[in-house]
């Protein structure tokens, strides 16, 4: 808890001018505060005994100032605090950015969309108490302590003890108890928090499923469930917040009372000037304004080390996939090679890969077939380097892929996956993403070859048209030839085609198809599918099974060996002699 502490502390340092400005600032309004009831109630007892208008000067220019001065720092203090509070929230957001995004994807998979959004929205939310209500106060009530023990040791050294031990009771004290009663209770918000928006985020991405399958019922209560108890601990939390605050203001009545019952029998004695009861009882209640935040400190301290720990056990976890201290340059040479690969995602897994060897020379092209599971992907995953192999190499040109940076690679390869991700903007932003560079007319180029272009001029506000929640506004086939128009713009020396065609009927397909091949004939090519379409342009053909390499050969060849390859595609020929005639 205390390492986390000082490590959020530590993010803050960069704008520790303002902070401390702020701080300044808080205790300055404070202190005019005090100021100004101290001057009014001496003002109000003095005119009680109608002296001269002349006695009375010092208060009234003290009320002015003090009234004057309180808006002015208040109107500062709030507009510093709340950009340096500001200005941290964006720090923590890129701070977080930037230590996950070398994580993804092997080791953000096992995370939920909804615990990662929560980490990101109501975790670094949580962090803006951080300066306001957790740093600032502590150091306020400090100089108001200092500033009070002065301030009345002019009258009784007696009250200056005494208002410091109340200040410690109730400045330290309470926040302690508040602290330990409401730990388990903020534990537990938080967790539920997490939970409810994990729920809700899963039942509006299943939503389709769910209608279909008439389970809508059952997820709303779910939500209705967490939801309950959510507002049951949000209560508990409410009613120690409730219990702090009446604390605070019992402690601070008992101050003025004791005060008071030490200061009249000297006002009785004559050692006390009977105008400074009022003085001393106002002044207690306005210096106890830097000390009621600090239970409620010490509630956000610990909703913000909770948060702070959440973020820091991802931005901690060491990436799977790290850059070589001397990266090589990138090569002239394009050609592929994988050289006895073997693979697997998990220690208690099965092997995804074994012993995979081929090459794909310059400008050739190469198509990687087999059903579903056969390990046709993760040879996308580790030739884009989201995922680490301890055995085996794969080599673009002669060097290693493991001895370039993750962008270089990423840079070479040109992908079009059969999960294509589009962002909720225009079409035109999200064919951008390939080539930001890329004018309109490229851009309309490449919807041309993809079979796109007629589709989005018949759209309203054609290529500034938005597509949805993950395309979602589209069909699989549209979003498809989107992925594909992606790669055309892209225009990498080396291009992979996971499933291009997954979603496209088979006439399209074919198109598509003839259109990869023509526009690959400089790429070295590597297509990955299970649909043994139009590989007779293929160079050479493998053929995946449980992760291994079964049989290798040309379209040709394969169809004349009686194994997997002949036996599949004579089926894929019935079943598209059946989809033709239905058509």
């Amino acid at each position: 808890m205390r390492q986390t502490f000082f490590r959020l502390v530590k993010l803050t340092m960069a704008y520790k001018n303002r902070m401390i400005t702020a701080a300044i600032l808080g205790f300055l309004t404070i202190g005019s505060s005090i100021g100004l009831l101290m001057t009014s109630a001496y003002i109000i007892a003095k005119a009680a005994l109608h002296p001269s208008i002349a006695d009375l000067q010092v208060g009234i220019v003290g009320v002015r100032f003090f009234g004057i001065s309180r808006g002015i720092f208040r109107y500062l203090e709030r507009l510093i605090s709340h950009e340096a509070t500001l200005r941290l929230l964006s720090k923590f957001r890129v701070w977080f950015y930037q230590g996950i995004e070398p994580l993804a994807p092997a080791r953000l998979i096992k995370y939920k969309s909804g615990d990662l959004l929560n980490r990101i929205i109501s975790d670094i939310g949580n962090l803006e108490h951080l300066y306001i209500r957790v740093l600032a106060p502590p150091v306020i009530a400090a100089l108001v302590t200092v500033l009070m023990f002065f301030l009345f040791e002019t009258f009784n050294l007696v009250f200056s003890i005494l208002l410091l031990i109340s200040f410690f009771i109730a400045g330290i004290g309470v926040p302690v108890f508040i602290f330990i009663v409401s730990r388990k209770t903020g534990e537990e918000v938080n967790r539920l928090r997490s939970k409810l928006q994990i729920q809700t985020i899963d039942s509006l991405q299943g939503i389709s499923e769910i209608l279909i399958f008439g389970q809508e019922e059952r997820f709303r209560n779910k939500i209705h469930i967490l939801n309950q108890r959510y507002e049951k601990k949000q209560r508990q939390r409410t009613f120690i917040n409730g219990v702090h605050e009446a604390l605070i203001g019992l402690i601070m009545n008992f101050t003025i009372l004791a005060m008071l019952l030490i200061a009249i029998p000297q006002v009785t004695a004559a050692t006390l000037d009977g105008i400074y009861l009022s003085v001393i009882a106002l002044g207690i209640m306005a210096a106890f304004e830097a000390i009621s935040p600090l239970p409620a400190a010490a509630q956000h301290l610990e909703q913000s080390i909770k948060s702070g720990q959440r973020l820091l056990d991802l931005v901690n976890a060491n990436p799977l996939i790290t850059d070589p201290k001397t990266p090589s340059s990138v090569p002239d040479d394009f050609s592929l090679k994988f050289e006895n690969l073997s693979f697997k995602y998990d220690k208690n897994d099965d092997f995804s890969l074994r012993h995979v060897s081929f090459t794909v020379p310059q400008g050739s092209k190469i198509a990687v077939v087999g059903s579903s599971g056969a390990g046709k992907s993760t040879l996308v995953n580790l030739m884009l380097r989201f995922w680490d192999f301890p055995d085996g190499h794969i080599f673009i040109g002669n060097r290693d892929i493991r001895t370039f940076r993750q962008e270089d690679v990423r840079n070479l390869i040109s992908v079009v996956s059969q999960n294509t991700y589009l962002f909720n903007e225009t079409i035109q932003e999200n064919l951008s993403l390939a080539n930001p560079e890329k004018s309109k007319d490229e851009l309309e180029e490449a919807m041309r070859q993809a079979q796109l272009w007629e589709t989005v001029q018949s759209l309203p506000k054609q290529a500034e048209t938005f597509v949805g929640e993950q395309g979602f506004l589209f069909s699989g086939g549209e979003r498809q030839r989107l992925a594909i128009a992606r790669s055309f713009l892209k225009d990498a020396p080396i291009l992979i085609l996971d499933e291009p065609t997954a979603n496209l009927d088979a006439f399209t397909e074919q198109k598509i198809l003839r259109i990869f091949w023509d526009l690959s004939k400089n790429k070295t090519t590597v297509l990955i599918t299970h649909r043994l379409v139009g590989l007779e342009n293929a160079d050479q053909i493998l053929v995946l099974k449980k992760g291994k390499i079964i049989q290798r050969g040309t379209h040709a060849e394969l169809t004349e060996q009686d194994g997997w390859y002949r036996r599949m595609w004579q089926i894929q020929n019935q079943v598209l002699v059946i989809e033709a005639i239905g058509q």
